[in-house]
């Protein structure tokens, strides 16, 4: 019963999109691997409670309506508000640097080692000023060899460190791809439990701004075959700090994946300290007519698409997975006995991504709650287009969540 549908709609050019969509062009940072100097660019930050700020220069700024918790019968809290509530505003790579940064004041153990993770700060600025407050030896700047310095972090794990292995794009990690299978996953087995490995490898991977097929892998669905590994995807500031602490506190080995596109995003977080749960999915919107299930950058788009979905009387249940591996099947499953209808949105390639063991895994758990087919929408099958509407036509849009729905709930 539960078949998975290719395509659900054509995908639409950006240009018939309302003006209020996505924009992916708008929020990413360089993506060289050298050491050249950069000048203080314009850039977007996006906030997760809904306003789009475009830093033209350090004075003035100018707001517009970013749609990210679409909820059509709430208007959007205003910036005077959301200053006056507790906590503090980070962009996401921030977050990640404040969890990491407060992990290795808490513990000595915490060293981090990678490509100009040093004083460099990082490709995209996530160990900016550890090097200077910690020291060479904890924040340890590597040669170009995922595979040497992987191994190097597996076996410092394996004496009682708690490395952070930065890849500088997820795509390069396939060179440490080796590591990664058959030591850091499996050691811990092979070794009769004489060993754990506490190790946390992270980096940013996905479809960016035109970065070509090499710099625009979707690793999750490599990875998610390696036994002992855990995955999660962070998809905001708060749960991109607390998923960076509590898999530094875990004692098995944790892929982080971050998304190139929502570093910018911004979100007021707890001062106190907090951690997320690592087998936990998210309940971003409660619903009644469909399940959606989605992790990182999608879970924009499908909040993008609920906004139209509420206007046309439709009630979506929105679910950032959040844990790739393994799934929370407890919130899943309530909610598939909920609403009987599930839709999968996600940007992994679609022959076995993600999305294809989510339905299997919803399929039989829970196959007599269906009350139709599984859809999964997914990243066309083809390597990504250096083309930049190429680029945009090969990752599901919210016009294509929008026709799946309907198509759903008939």
């Amino acid at each position: 019963m539960a078949a998975i549908f290719q395509g659900v709609g054509a995908a639409p050019a950006l240009s018939s999109l309302p003006s209020n969509s996505f924009d992916s062009k708008n929020i990413l940072f360089s993506p060289r691997r050298s050491f050249s100097v950069r000048k203080a660019p314009s850039f977007v930050v996006v906030r997760s409670d809904g306003t789009m700020n475009l830093d033209l220069n350090p004075k003035g700024r100018r707001a517009q309506q970013f749609i990210a918790n679409a909820v059509a019968t709430k208007e959007d809290s205003s910036a005077a508000s959301s200053s006056s509530k507790p906590g503090h505003e980070l962009l996401l790579f921030e977050a990640l640097r404040e969890g990491l940064e407060e992990e290795m004041e808490r513990d000595p153990r915490v060293c981090v080692m990678g490509e100009d993770v040093g004083h460099y700060g990082g490709s995209y600025k996530v160990t900016k000023g550890l090097a200077t407050k910690f020291g060479d030896l904890r924040v340890l700047d590597t040669p170009i060899a995922e595979n040497s310095f992987t191994g190097m972090g597996i076996g410092a794990a394996m004496t009682g460190l708690r490395p952070v292995v930065e890849g500088m794009n997820m795509g390069f990690l396939l060179l440490a791809f080796n590591q990664i299978s058959n030591n850091c996953g499996m050691l811990h087995y092979t070794s009769g439990g004489q060993f754990t490995i506490p190790i946390v490898i992270r980096g940013p991977g996905g479809v960016g701004r035109q970065l070509g097929a090499e710099h625009s892998q979707r690793l999750e669905s490599y990875f998610q075959s390696v036994p002992g590994i855990q995955m999660v995807a962070c998809s905001t500031p708060y749960n991109a700090k607390g998923l960076m602490k509590a898999a530094l506190r875990s004692e098995n080995p944790v892929i982080l994946f971050e998304h190139v596109l929502l570093y910018n995003l911004k979100e007021r977080i707890p001062d106190e300290d907090y951690i997320c749960n690592l087998e936990e999915a998210e309940m971003v919107r409660p619903g009644e007519h469909v399940t959606i299930l989605t992790y990182s950058r999608m879970r924009y788009h499908v909040m993008q698409a609920a906004k139209t979905l509420v206007n046309k009387g439709y009630d979506p249940e929105v679910i950032d997975i959040r844990s790739l591996k393994p799934f929370d099947l407890y919130t899943i499953g309530n909610s598939v006995k909920k609403t009987h209808r599930v839709l999968i949105v996600e940007e992994c390639m679609r022959t076995g991504g993600i999305g294809a063991s989510l339905t299997a895994a919803i399929t039989e758990n829970f196959h007599d709650y269906l009350d139709a087919p599984i859809i999964c929408l997914s990243s066309q099958d083809v390597p990504t287009p250096y083309a930049g509407r190429l680029e945009e036509w090969t990752v599901v849009q919210p016009a294509q969540i929008v026709t799946a729905v309907e198509q759903l709930c008939q």
